[in-house]
């Protein structure tokens, strides 16, 4: 949700007393390794949930973490921000080489890149050290590549590469 500019879906909470609605701390917030994440659901759902949890929701050095990254939400809409207009800016960058058959639209930190040949150029990608995601395996993501939204540089050197990979 950090990265989408629509509404949450939590507004259906109310509609559908079924749906659980969740968020993770770790794309926007930096915070993957510490496995953070909320859940929104109906009274009856959490009440089940709580029955069946764990008795702690969240460890102190995690707990301390998510507070110190919460006391910072203005910087982190601030890198959010930057995170969305280099996601754009990489989109337009891929669909314009010859490898790159599909960018598909998104709301996160990532694109998945319908390209020529993803075993190969991922195989390419990595003998320069650039680490994506060989999608390929997945269903209806054949010849599919998901590339993280990496600093500027990072970015500029992913498409420079890109421009000198040779099928």
């Amino acid at each position: 949700i950090d990265f989408y500019s629509g509404k949450t879906a939590t507004s259906l909470l109310e509609k559908y007393p079924n749906l659980i609605v969740l968020q993770t701390f770790s794309k926007a917030w930096a915070m993957a390794g510490e496995r953070i994440g909320i859940a929104f659901a109906h009274q009856n759902i959490i009440e089940v949930l709580s029955k069946i949890k764990f008795p702690y929701n969240i460890g102190t050095p995690s707990l301390k973490v998510l507070e110190r990254a919460l006391e910072k939400t203005s910087s982190t809409k601030i890198i959010i921000n930057q995170i969305i207009q280099e996601r754009e800016m990489l989109k337009m960058k891929l669909q314009a080489l010859p490898c790159v058959e599909k960018v598909y639209p998104s709301d996160s930190n990532f694109l998945l890149v319908k390209t020529t040949d993803a075993n190969s150029i991922y195989r390419y990608l990595l003998s320069k050290t650039i680490v994506v995601r060989n999608r390929s395996n997945e269903p209806l993501c054949e010849n599919c590549l998901r590339i993280t939204v990496g600093k500027p540089e990072e970015n500029q050197r992913l498409i420079e590469t890109l421009k000198t990979y040779q099928p």
